[in-house]
C-alpha cells in the first residue's frame, strides 16, 4: 500500500477530475437530450429531423473516437479548448444522445388523451408538455436515466487517453511508476464502482419518492431496485 499513501493527494485529484467531468458531463447531457427529446416529438418536421440525425449520429460514434476528434480535430478548425473541457464536451455529446432516447420513450408512455385533454383546455405544445406529459413521465425515465448517469461515470475513463488526469490517467502513470498494475486499477475500479452505486442508490431513493403513494405504499410496493448496467455509449 506504499505507492497509494504516498501518493493520496494525487490520486484525490484525480478522483476530483473523474467527479466533475462525470457531473458536468451528465448535468449538459440531461439538458441537451431534453431538448432534442422536445425536438423529436415536436409538430416541426425539420426539428424532429435534425433531432434524429444527431442522435443517430452520436449513439453510435464511439465515445473514445469522439474524444479524439474533439481534442485533436477542433484545434484544425481554429477552436482551441483545455483537454478536460474536451471530455467534458465529448461526454455531453455522446451521453444527450441516450437521455433524448430515454426521455423520448418516457413521453410515449404517457395516454395520448391526457396531452388531448391538455390542449382542449387551451395549453400549447411547451405547456402541456411542461404540466402534463413531463411530469408523468419522469417516473418511467428514472432507471434509463440512471444507467446513463452510470455510463458517464464509466466514460469519463476514456478521457485519460486525451491526457485529462483523471483517476485512470493517474493510475495508469503510478503504475509505470511503481509497476503495481493490479493494485492502482484496483483503486480506479473502486472509485467508479463507488460513484455508480451511488448514483443508482440516488436513483432508488428518487424513484420512491416520485412512485404513486410515495414512501408510504404498502408491502406489495416494488423495491426499486435498479439495474446498474452502465449504459450503451460505454
Amino acid at each position: 500500500m506504499q505507492p497509494i499513501v504516498e501518493n493520496i493527494p494525487l490520486l484525490a485529484q484525480g478522483i476530483a477530475y473523474t467527479v466533475a467531468l462525470t457531473l458536468l458531463g451528465y448535468g449538459l447531457a440531461l439538458v441537451v437530450g431534453t431538448a432534442l427529446a422536445v425536438c423529436r416529438v415536436s409538430p416541426v418536421p425539420p426539428l424532429r429531423w435534425a433531432a434524429t440525425v444527431y442522435v443517430e449520429i452520436f449513439r453510435n460514434i464511439p465515445l473514445l473516437s469522439l474524444l479524439i476528434l474533439i481534442a485533436f480535430g477542433l484545434p484544425d478548425v481554429g477552436l482551441r479548448l483545455p483537454y478536460f473541457w474536451c471530455g467534458v464536451l465529448g461526454l455531453t455529446l455522446s451521453s444527450a444522445a441516450f437521455v433524448c432516447e430515454n426521455v423520448r420513450s418516457g413521453i410515449n408512455t404517457v395516454p395520448v388523451g391526457h396531452a388531448e385533454a391538455a390542449r382542449s383546455i387551451g395549453l400549447g405544445f411547451f405547456g402541456t408538455l411542461r404540466h402534463v406529459v413531463l411530469p408523468q413521465a419522469f417516473r418511467s425515465m428514472i432507471q434509463p436515466l440512471v444507467n446513463v448517469f452510470i455510463g458517464t461515470v464509466i466514460g469519463s475513463a476514456l478521457c485519460s487517453a486525451i491526457a485529462v488526469s483523471e483517476v485512470t490517467w493517474v493510475t495508469q502513470t503510478l503504475n509505470i511508476q511503481y509497476a503495481q498494475a493490479v493494485l492502482m486499477f484496483l483503486v480506479a475500479g473502486a472509485v467508479y464502482l463507488g460513484m455508480s452505486l451511488g448514483g443508482a442508490a440516488l436513483g432508488g431513493v428518487i424513484e420512491r419518492a416520485v412512485s404513486p403513494g410515495g414512501r408510504g405504499s404498502g408491502p406489495s410496493r416494488s423495491t426499486g431496485a435498479l439495474d446498474v448496467t452502465a449504459g450503451a455509449q460505454a
